[in-house]
């Protein structure tokens, strides 16, 4: 009965996505401002349906539901769109919603593709810490992907403005410096949780093996991503390293995130790489 109601949820989940997603394209295009509003409510309605999804795995599986390349990829949609609507709630960024309900959509489908099976978990993962530090990891992830976003609508808007040819992209997209400050909210947020996400790691290492740090290939990889953004956020606030630039490294880092999270799974291995 429960991997029934787990199926129907899921499904759920990519059709009201898709929905939102569908309805913010149609409001980039339109800018109609109450098609903007539908898309919202639904992108609400769909963060609820993740929820409820990763909670019914949750009693699927017997434990949180983050160990699997299914189970990531979604919760890495899922901590994109809160991080989303909890950045809307205090912030107006014109069609920011539109970029990334596009990257949510998009990390769902990878999780559709990917195996649904609930796996046994490692003895090593049998620990109250997997929440918290995976968890906090991956809403740092989330962070950086609405960062990765404002990026791109950066480089777009810049280009605009430089072929002194206001094209399709000029009224759709915000100003320059709207774009800016969203980049400096969304890497601060996402820095703190990705240093709360080492910190219980190394303690997590230290109670489950007895060592800090062991250099496993995931470990080394989130501290080089951690460094990059360390170095964004450093240059930003000591020489102003802003506009392009920053918006530049927002994609680096966004890159540095992805081979963390995925490209060292599959191309190198190690203590930490996820089940099927």
């Amino acid at each position: 009965m429960i991997v029934e109601i787990s199926s129907i949820l899921f499904m759920a989940v990519l059709a009201v996505t898709f929905v939102s997603c569908a309805a913010y394209v149609v409001f980039f295009i339109s800018q109609n401002v109450k098609v903007r509003e539908i898309a919202r409510i639904i992108l609400v309605v769909s963060g609820v349906l993740q929820t409820l999804y990763i909670l019914v795995r949750y009693f699927q599986a017997g434990y949180s539901p983050i160990t699997t390349h299914h189970e990531t990829a979604f919760f890495f949609a899922w901590a994109t769109t809160w991080a989303y609507l909890s950045f809307r709630w205090r912030y107006t960024v014109k069609n920011f919603g539109t970029f990334v309900s596009l990257l949510i959509f998009v990390l769902l489908i990878i999780s559709a593709f990917s195996s649904k099976e609930v796996l046994p978990l490692k003895p090593i993962l049998q620990s109250g810490w997997l929440p918290i530090h995976a968890g906090v990891s991956i809403l740092a992830y989330g962070f950086f992907s609405l960062a990765f976003c404002g990026g791109l609508m950066y480089l777009l808007q810049e280009r605009e403005l430089k072929s002194k040819k206001f094209g399709y992209f000029f009224s759709r997209l915000p100003s320059l410096d709207a774009l800016d400050q969203l980049n400096s909210h969304c890497l601060t947020t996402g820095f703190i949780f990705l240093t709360l996400g080492i910190v219980t790691g190394i303690v997590w290492a230290k109670v489950a093996v007895g060592h800090y740090w062991r250099w496993d290939p995931k470990e080394t990889w989130s501290v080089i991503t951690w460094f990059v953004y360390l170095i964004q956020l450093h240059q930003r606030f000591t020489v102003g390293w802003r506009g392009k630039r920053a918006a530049v490294m927002a994609i680096v880092g966004f890159v540095a995130v992805l081979f963390t999270f995925w490209g060292v799974n599959f191309f190198i291995g190690g203590e930490h790489s996820y089940g099927k």
